[in-house]
């Protein structure tokens, strides 16, 4: 059986009106048919007063799009962007480290802003990075690691298909560039990957 949650009842939905359902807050809870469905979603948080769904993509890249991101700088960087959403009580729904740049899908609540929140993820990862990676400094002078803008889109019905957007970009890039692993060492061993035998 189906449920429409309003905040003070949970009322079930007939099959016949499930669609048409739309709950009146403010009012006591009752069903009206209307034309649109107004249905809170499992998705939903909640804070005191507030319930929320707040989804973005977030695409950021290192200063002068160098192509550093691999190896244990890749396991790092993780760590670090997973720490700094914990401190702010954001959650990371999926992520990808490309060669040079990061795709993040987070739920980040609305008493945050985007931006001062990809603000403080760069100011402060800049800092962690550069404290674990020394030599890096001579690279990016000025304890910048990332460049200055970013991308950010807001995500609705189609959660799904930016998961697997940022799932499957790693081997999208590679297509695109059109390189082969042949040519590369594994960024994971720092060893270099077997030349396949040709048949």
């Amino acid at each position: 059986m189906r449920y429409a949650y309003g905040l003070e009842k949970v009322l079930p939905l007939s099959k016949k009106t499930s669609h048409h359902a739309r709950i009146y807050i403010g009012q006591p809870t009752k069903i009206f048919n209307t034309r649109r469905c107004f249905l809170m979603s499992s998705d939903t948080n909640s804070l005191a007063h507030t319930k929320w769904n707040c989804k973005y993509h977030i695409v950021f890249a290192p200063k002068y799009r160098r192509q550093v991101i691999y190896g244990k700088i890749k396991r790092d960087i993780g760590v670090i962007l997973r720490q700094l959403c914990e401190r702010k009580g954001v959650e990371i729904i999926e992520a990808e480290a490309c060669k040079d740049h990061i795709h993040m899908l987070v739920s980040i609540p609305p008493k945050l802003g985007v931006s001062s929140f990809v603000g403080y993820l760069k100011g402060k990862s800049s800092l962690m990075i550069f404290d674990r990676h020394a030599n890096l400094k001579y690279r990016y002078g000025n304890r910048k690691f990332w460049c200055k803008g970013f991308y950010v889109d807001t995500v609705g019905r189609n959660k799904k298909v930016i998961e697997n957007y940022i799932r499957n970009q790693l081997q999208e890039d590679i297509v695109a560039d059109q390189i082969s692993m042949e040519e590369y060492l594994d960024p994971f061993t720092g060893e270099e990957i077997k030349k396949r035998r040709k048949k």
